[in-house]
């Protein structure tokens, strides 16, 4: 490896970081909205699979690292998976803690990224020899795995049932293109139909918008006022290991442990199971949830790095709920990857972990030492100056084009649509993991299905 390639990885960690440490700030942005399309737009553009790797990696962790300050400050969640984090942080908001709110949950995310960068890498290293035994049974894994995610989830019944017309409305409109000759022959539209899942609930909002009795229906609010409270700057260098006390350092390492073992679980549950539990012995309300959100972020950070790590480095294919969401473009993105040609074919095992160290270290020392000096006051000129309208309308935008590009202007309708369903799915309580699987495992389904008529 020579010193261009370093330099150009140390500079995408750099922009990764930058990037995303001012997104995950920013209230309700959903990690797989917003990390997905941007990762397959940089694997497009025909960058060094290892550069976007240590983009990657560095964005995950600046991402995770950010999205507790809106927790915090606002009892609002950065992301998805700040959200299990709200109810502990308005307790610590409520007795006047926010600052240190900010400071256990950055902390913890640093303790779950130390945790599970070298257990993923050995994880993955022990699956290798039964990679190939793996991969011969993926389509059906894909579908075994939406059925596990949906009988865990909360709404078990209602995602048991979606897994087959889901099924049947992405493989239909496949054919359809097909049978007019908008794609050849064999052809798998992916990315644009799983950019219309991703971005699923925002359709469907849109869409309920044009509706002028919905719109009238909807509550107005003035301005929101949040209150920040200026607190002094934090003196000296950012140290996780003084931060976070003997107990709640414990329950962050324990919790990173176990979310990188569950790599193949849903983040969310895995994250509000454990997380609870490891506090659910202490007593005093603000030990409480100080343990408690300081070891959830530990394990939010653990589970997505494990679960990207452990199926690229290991299978190839993306077997979790993390590597087929936000981490998707790194397995599968027509023509540069394909499930038989990907990162996990192109890199070796020293490239990965150069790239997984220089994502990781770049995104620590920027981000974290950012946030613990500086949370109040970049919190204060995001919630000020950046709107997550312009974000959410940014991405959306980014998905048309890439959809017309999959497949001309009918199948801006065909991902308008998938998204339209996915949205409503989502609102009924089926999450993203069960809607990705079946869309991994949409073609296997059809074919046992007609097999059996």
């Amino acid at each position: 490896m020579d010193a261009g390639l370093i330099l150009q990885m140390v500079m995408a960690a750099v922009a990764g970081t930058l990037i995303y440490t001012i997104i995950g700030i920013a209230p309700g942005t959903d990690e797989t909205a917003v990390l997905a399309p941007v990762t397959l737009v940089l694997v497009l553009t025909g960058l060094e699979p290892i550069v976007i790797l240590s983009f990657f990696i560095a964005s995950i962790i600046a991402k995770k690292l950010t999205d507790s300050i809106p927790v915090a400050v606002a009892g609002i969640p950065g992301g998805v998976m700040a959200a299990p984090m709200v109810e502990h942080a308005l307790v610590l908001k409520a007795h006047g803690k926010s600052e240190l709110s900010i400071r256990k949950m950055a902390s913890g995310s640093v303790i779950g990224t130390l945790v599970a960068v070298p257990l993923s890498l050995l994880l993955a290293n022990a699956l290798i020899p039964i990679a190939e035994d793996i991969k011969n049974y993926a389509d059906p894994l894909f579908f075994i795995g939406a059925i596990l995610l949906a009988v865990i989830s909360k709404n078990r019944w209602i995602a048991l049932v979606s897994i087959v017309p889901f099924a049947i409305l992405i493989q239909g409109l496949r054919h359809l293109y097909w049978g007019i000759g908008v794609v050849p022959e064999g052809t798998t539209v992916f990315i644009s139909f799983f950019l219309g899942i991703t971005i699923g609930p925002i359709i469907l909002t849109l869409f309920e918008l044009l509706n002028k009795d919905k719109r009238n229906a909807l509550e107005s609010f003035d301005k929101k006022t949040i209150t920040i409270n200026k607190k002094d700057q934090y003196k000296g260098i950012p140290n996780p290991f003084k931060i976070l006390t003997t107990q709640e350092l414990g329950a962050s390492t324990i919790s990173a442990f176990f979310g990188s073992l569950f790599f193949i679980l849903s983040p969310v549950g895995i994250t509000i199971l454990l997380g609870e539990l490891v506090s659910s012995f202490v007593k005093d309300p603000i030990k409480k949830s100080s343990l408690a959100i300081s070891s959830m972020d530990a394990l939010t950070n653990a589970a997505y790095i494990s679960g990207t790590l452990i199926p690229l480095i290991a299978l190839g294919i993306p077997l979790s709920p993390v590597a087929i969401g936000p981490a998707n473009a790194l397995f599968n993105a027509p023509p540069v990857f394909t499930l038989e040609n990907n990162m996990h074919h192109m890199l070796s095992s020293g490239d990965f972990v150069w790239a997984v160290l220089i994502g990781a270290i770049v995104a620590i020392a920027i981000t974290y030492f950012i946030i613990i000096k500086y949370a109040q006051r970049i919190c204060t000129f995001v919630f000020k100056w950046i709107p997550h309208e312009a974000m959410l309308g940014l991405f959306f935008g980014l998905v048309l084009l890439l959809a017309f590009m999959d497949g001309g202007w009918i199948n801006i309708g065909g991902v308008l649509l998938i998204g339209l369903v996915a949205g409503f799915m989502h609102r009924l309580g089926i999450n993203y993991g069960v809607q990705f699987m079946v869309l991994y495992a949409a073609p296997w389904i059809i074919s046992k299905l007609a097999g059996l008529s």
